[in-house]
């Protein structure tokens, strides 16, 4: 099979490969569509990988092609996506239902063979058989979409309530979907870039603010503060100004991991102690049971028309073009969404 291999640092090559065969336990899927996340270009760009060569990809979609000697809850034929997390052992927190939180998992695209690549082999037990009414263009954005659910469900949300999301980013756009279909009120979005602003508001958000543009200070003296802010930039700044922004008695919950140290001044953290304030952060999208009720109501979500993601999708790649979506979402002056590779359909 042909797949793209990660070489080293900065060195992505096309070859022929041998196809997976998948155990027992395991189903051989047909890769349709595999998307390019943020990890992806730490792994890329900065060799953030725990070994060499390595099939990148953990977003994907595809079509059942071969079912191991055990496997009984999904068949030759289904059209799916897979939950990435493969968890190990049987630790406290597996056993319970967090397997992220677990020190003992694997991870398909990162610690082993992912899905940029005709074939994949994963256990029947990650795999979720699509809707009639979901594509497989549509499930490859399903992963980061679970990714935003997740991060919402850490807090208790009130209806109604007013919420602020920091970055516009493919998962900061996914929060604000999943806020929308959970039935919150104003979402406000900051960013610096006015063309992801622009888009962020096309598919939901209520306001949009150019930090850049804006004093944020200032702006707050004349508008009421968030009850929530939900930080996925990952930006040192941001990640400060999570607190600074919220109201006294108000939530904060971080999805953007960091970039760098946060140096959190004394009066932000003092606003922590005398604002009375939740603060959470989130890691990955699992669940019991496994893989997890955001992977179900991600797919309901898609299904029933209350989130539409393919107006995220600006990008399509093959596999021939080897780095080049890679290069692009570093490129400053490229404001698209999400990229996808088409392998199959």
């Amino acid at each position: 099979m042909k797949a793209l291999i990660l070489k080293e640092q900065q060195r992505l090559e096309l070859e022929n490969i041998e196809r997976p065969t998948p155990k027992n336990d395991e189903v051989l899927i047909r890769v349709a569509y595999c998307g390019v996340c943020g990890s992806d270009l730490a792994r890329y760009f900065e060799g953030k990988v725990h070994n060499y060569p390595l099939v990148l990809g953990h977003e994907f979609s595809g079509v059942i092609e071969e079912v191991g000697k055990s496997v009984e809850n999904v068949k030759v034929g289904d059209r799916v996506t897979v939950a990435p997390l493969l968890p190990q052992g049987n630790d406290d927190f597996i056993k319970r239902g967090e397997p992220a939180l677990s020190s003992s998992y694997s991870f398909l695209g990162s610690r082993e063979n992912g899905a940029m690549a005709e074939f994949v082999a994963v256990k029947a037990e990650n795999v979720l058989v699509l809707p009639e009414g979901v594509s497989t263009r549509e499930a490859a954005l399903i992963e980061p979409l679970t990714v935003a659910i997740h991060g919402i469900e850490r807090i208790q949300l009130t209806a109604g309530a007013d919420v602020m999301v920091l970055g516009a980013g493919t998962i900061g756009i996914m929060t604000i979907l999943a806020l929308k279909a959970k039935g919150v009120g104003k979402v406000t979005v900051i960013d610096i870039n006015d063309e992801k602003l622009a888009f962020a508001k096309k598919i939901g958000a209520d306001q949009v603010i150019n930090s850049k543009d804006e004093d944020l200070a200032a702006y707050f003296n004349q508008n009421n503060q968030p009850e929530v802010v939900i930080e996925t930039a990952g930006v040192p700044i941001t990640q400060v100004q999570a607190i600074d922004i919220v109201k006294k008695k108000g939530k904060v919950v971080y999805i953007g991991t960091a970039a760098g140290d946060v140096k959190l001044p004394a009066k932000s953290f003092e606003k922590i102690l005398r604002g009375e304030l939740e603060i959470t952060g989130s890691w990955m999208s699992y669940s019991a049971p496994f893989p997890g009720y955001e992977w179900k109501a991600a797919l309901t979500y898609i299904e029933n028309g209350i989130i539409d993601v393919k107006p995220l999708i600006h990008e399509i790649y093959t596999l021939e073009d080897t780095s080049k979506p890679f290069d692009e979402m570093r490129n400053p002056d490229n404001h698209s969404i999400k990229f996808l590779y088409k392998i199959g359909e």
